[in-house]
C-alpha cells in the first residue's frame, strides 16, 4: 500500500486532523449503551447464571459456576509449565515495572500552621481492586503485569483479575503472569458482564473498589456505567502513535513503529508521522510497503493505515509540535536530533519516547512505565496508570480553641454568605462554650 502523504496547510491535512480530533467527542452508540445496560442489569439480577449465559453467547465457551474461577493450583501449574525463556522474560518485565512504580507512590504528610492547627493527609491503599485483561486476538500477559503490579506495589490487599475465556482453550501465559504479579483471584469471564460482576458482585465474585485495565468498546461503556458504584481508572480507546521525525531518522525504524501500533486489532488505531522532511516521508512510505509484504497481520494493518494513518510534511519542528499538542497522542516518539531539548514543548502525550533507540514497543513491555496510557486526546488531562491510582487520600484536621477564636468569625461569615446558618452556629457554639467556662 502507499500511505498518504499530507502537506502543511492543505485542505487534506485539515480534514485528517479534524477527523483525528473528532474522536474526542466520544459519541457513544445508543444501541451499544442500551445493550450494555441490559447486560449489567442481567448480572445484577441473575449473578453467576448471567455470567455463564453471556460467556456462552459472546465467547462461545460453556462454563459452570465452579469453572468461573481459576484455581490456585491451575495458576501454579501454568507458571511451572511456562517455557524457561518465557518465564524469565515475564519475570524481568515484572522486576522493571515494580522498580518504576515504587517511585510513583505518594507519601503522607503532616504539619502545623502558624496558629497551631495540625493539617495533613493520610495515604491508604484500596482494599480490593479488579483488573480487566482483554482477550480478543490473543493473550496479553503484559497487560496482567501492567495492571496488577502497580496495585501490588501500592499495597492493595486483594487483586482480582477477569479475562474472557477462549474457545480455543486456556491461555496459560495469562495465568503464569497472574502468578508472577501476585494476583489473588482470577476469573474466566470478560466483556461488560465481567465489569458488572466486579462492580456489583455475584455469588462467586465479590465486588471491588476499583476497576482498571483496557478492553473493547463494550468494556469501556460498562466501566463508564458502573463508575460511582466503584472507581475506574480511565476510559481506554484504541492504540495510537505519533512519530516526530527529522532527516536524521531511520525510515525503516519509523515504518516499523507505525506498524507496531497499528497491529493491535480493533481497526481504529492511529499511526501518524510528522516531519519537516519530504524526503523522509517518501522513504517511510517505501519502507512501509516493503515491511507489509510479509507481515502476518498485514491486511488489518493496511485497513488501519488507510483509515487513520498518514505521513505529514510540515514547515518545521515548531509546527510539528503544534500538531502533537492538538492530537495529544497515547505514544509520542521523537526520532529527531537532541530529542530531550524538545520535551518541554510537549503539552499532551501519554508517554514520550526519546530517540530512535526508544521505540514505543519497548514501553509496551518492560521499560518500566505503564503501558496503560490515555488515548483519544485524553492526554490533555489524564495520566498513565500508576501505583497512585490504587491509593486514596484522607485529609487530617486538628484545630484548637486559639485557632477557632482567630478564624471562627471568618468561617461563620463565609457560611452566612452561602446561606448556611447552621454551619455558622456550629462554629459560634464553640466560642460560646469557651465564654461560659
Amino acid at each position: 500500500m502507499n500511505l498518504r502523504i499530507l502537506k502543511s496547510g492543505t485542505p487534506a491535512l485539515k480534514r485528517f486532523l479534524a477527523a483525528m480530533l473528532a474522536r474526542r467527542d466520544g459519541a457513544d452508540s445508543a444501541r451499544m449503551d442500551a445493550a450494555v445496560a441490559e447486560i449489567i442489569a442481567g448480572v445484577r439480577k441473575r449473578g453467576d447464571r448471567a455470567l455463564i449465559e453471556y460467556t456462552e453467547r459472546f465467547d462461545r465457551v460453556k462454563l459452570t459456576p465452579k469453572r468461573l474461577r481459576v484455581t490456585a493450583r491451575e495458576l501454579k501449574e501454568a507458571l511451572d509449565a511456562l517455557p524457561r525463556e518465557e518465564r524469565a522474560a515475564l519475570e524481568l518485565a515484572a522486576r522493571r515495572i515494580t522498580a518504576f512504580h515504587r517511585r510513583t507512590l505518594e507519601k503522607p504528610f503532616s504539619y502545623r500552621d502558624e496558629l497551631g492547627v495540625r493539617l495533613g493527609q493520610a495515604i491508604r491503599a484500596l482494599d480490593r481492586v479488579g483488573i480487566y485483561v482483554p482477550g480478543g486476538m490473543g493473550a496479553y500477559p503484559s497487560s496482567v503485569l501492567m495492571n496488577a503490579i502497580p496495585a501490588k506495589v501500592a499495597g492493595v490487599r486483594e487483586i482480582v483479575m477477569v479475562s474472557p475465556p477462549s474457545e480455543h482453550g486456556e491461555r496459560p501465559a495469562l495465568m503464569a503472569a497472574a502468578a508472577i504479579a501476585g494476583v489473588d483471584e482470577v476469573y474466566r469471564v470478560g466483556g461488560a458482564q465481567a465489569v458488572a460482576a466486579l462492580a456489583y458482585g455475584t455469588a462467586t465474585i465479590r465486588p471491588v473498589d476499583k476497576i482498571a485495565g483496557p478492553g473493547n468498546a463494550w468494556v469501556q461503556a460498562a466501566k463508564r456505567m458502573v463508575y460511582g458504584v466503584c472507581d475506574i481508572d480511565k476510559i481506554a480507546g484504541p492504540s495510537e502513535v505519533l512519530v516526530v521525525a527529522d532527516d536524521s531518522a531511520r525510515p525503516d525504524w519509523v515504518a516499523a513503529d507505525l506498524i507496531a501500533q497499528a497491529e493491535h486489532g480493533s481497526g481504529d488505531e492511529a499511526a501518524v508521522m510528522v516531519t519537516p522532511s519530504a524526503r523522509i516521508a517518501e522513504a517511510v512510505a517505501r519502507e512501509l510497503a516493503l515491511a507489509l509484504e510479509d507481515l502476518p497481520r498485514a491486511e488489518s494493518v493496511k485497513t488501519v493505515l488507510a483509515r487513520r494513518g498518514a505521513l505529514v510534511v510540515v514547515k518545521d519542528l515548531e509546527e510539528a509540535f503544534e500538531i502533537v499538542n492538538r492530537i495529544g497522542p497515547e505514544h509520542l516518539e521523537l526520532e529527531i536530533r537532541n530529542p530531550a531539548r524538545w520535551v518541554s514543548r510537549v503539552k499532551a502525550a501519554g508517554a514520550v519516547f526519546l530517540g530512535g533507540e526508544s521505540p514505543a514497543a519497548f514501553g509496551d513491555y518492560l521499560a518500566g512505565p505503564n503501558h496503560v496510557l490515555p488515548t483519544g486526546g485524553s492526554a490533555r488531562f489524564a495520566s498513565p496508570l500508576g501505583s497512585y491510582d490504587f491509593l486514596k487520600r484522607t485529609s487530617i484536621i486538628q484545630s484548637s480553641g486559639q485557632a477557632l477564636k482567630k478564624l471562627g468569625p471568618t468561617v461563620a461569615r463565609l457560611a452566612r454568605m452561602e446561606g448556611f446558618e447552621g454551619h455558622a452556629r456550629a462554629i459560634e457554639a464553640r466560642e460560646g462554650a469557651r465564654r461560659k467556662n
